[in-house]
């Protein structure tokens, strides 16, 4: 597998899903190569085994590339990805997966090298975050991207009907499979009993369409009206500064931190505090953060878009919102922290949605079969 993110490297939802399924996939036998990036500059550049998989990572600090031409210095990398692939002797993949278009390089020469089989998982579309338009620029190389690793791969997964819309709609793909995310609730459930406390926890990439500033619009309207209320939204990203300055516009300064980047240590226990948390995204083809925080127990609002809505609806395992709208985001944010009984019949029902659906060793077996079909093709 090749992909831009894996552990401790975790920029979104990518570096949970490659983590998860590639332990997943060396638990039921299969031998595992995750080729990452290092993106510190300071990790061992040879092979480390985490949970039975083996990881090679690249570095992309050359110091003559721009900082700021992000298809340029991960294209750098894919091609130190392909170089590190000499250093493990007598290793000949049966089948080379890629995570999104950031490795499409490495993995299309991968796959031509050992004349093995392209299998790509699509996680996001550059299309989809912007609304269904390609701006000029980055955007549109990253698109040409995108649709060139459609086209090269001999089967394409998506994590969702939303995704794989998305998907058929931009890139003409030409054999479109369908797997969800997964997530290993025992990294996430709490080991001992906890007191929630009205804290509204948010986190991931800072970015418009995560919509942390709808999640400030509605802080503005809950003050006064549930006592001791506050709130935390964790992460980077390139809208900080545009999110904090909309945190002052509301007047919610003393209410919401953003508390930066945290460890996985310090967001388990901000959510296993937590009271409710909140998934306010404008676009989300999957939301690995629900489920997250399905897992960890805390009751949960999440916009009624894309991925998230495919996950929660039908469950009562979370309360969904319109995306976009404050004044209900507030409103059902109000009903979590104020009904124990609801928040307590929405944690089981999120433990059931789990074990039924989004098992790491259920969705390796689909994986696998995916390979096995592409495999047999060629």
């Amino acid at each position: 597998m090749s992909t831009r993110e894996f552990p401790p490297a975790s920029i979104g939802g990518v570096a949970a899903h490659v983590d998860g399924l590639a332990g997943a996939l060396a638990r039921a036998g299969h031998e595992v190569v995750v080729f990452s990036v290092d993106h510190d500059g300071d990790l061992p550049a040879d092979t480390v085994t985490v949970d039975g998989a083996r990881v090679i990572r690249a570095r992309t600090d050359l110091p003559w590339l721009p900082d700021d031409d992000e298809v340029l210095r991960i294209a750098s990398a894919n091609n130190q990805m392909v170089a590190l692939a000499a250093i493990i002797e007598h290793w000949r993949p049966d089948v080379v997966h890629a995570h999104d278009w950031h490795t499409a390089w490495a993995g299309d020469t991968l796959a031509t090298l050992f004349a093995a089989p392209l299998v790509a998982t699509f996680h996001s579309t550059e299309r989809g975050r912007h609304g269904g338009h390609v701006p000029e620029g980055a955007s549109s190389a990253i698109n040409a991207v995108e649709a060139w690793l459609a086209y090269r791969s001999t089967a394409q997964i998506c994590c969702s009907r939303f995704m794989m819309r998305e998907l058929l709609e931009g890139l003409d793909p030409t054999n479109v499979e369908l797997i969800p995310n997964g997530v290993d609730p025992r990294v996430w459930e709490p080991s001992g009993a906890i007191a929630r406390e009205p804290l509204v926890l948010a986190w991931g990439r800072v970015q418009y369409e995560k919509g942390f500033q709808v999640l400030a619009q509605a802080m503005a309207l809950l003050r006064g009206r549930v006592p001791g209320i506050r709130c935390v939204i964790a992460g980077r990203g390139s809208y900080l500064p545009e999110l904090q300055s909309q945190v002052d516009i509301e007047g919610v300064s003393d209410l919401v931190n953003l508390a930066g980047f945290v460890s996985d240590d310090e967001l388990r226990s901000l959510l296993h505090r937590a009271g409710c948390v909140v998934i306010p995204s404008l676009y989300e083809p999957f939301g690995i953060v629900a489920l997250e925080a399905l897992a960890a127990g805390a009751p949960t609002v999440a916009a009624r878009t894309g991925g998230l809505a495919e996950i929660i609806e039908g469950t009562d395992a979370a309360l969904l919102f319109e995306p976009g709208n404050a004044r209900r985001l507030a409103e059902a944010i109000e009903r979590v922290l104020t009904d124990a009984g609801l928040a307590d019949d929405m944690q089981s029902k999120g433990k059931e949605v789990l074990r039924s659906r989004f098992s790491w060793d259920a969705i390796a077996t689909s994986t696998v079969a995916v390979y096995e079909r592409a495999i047999s093709g060629r």
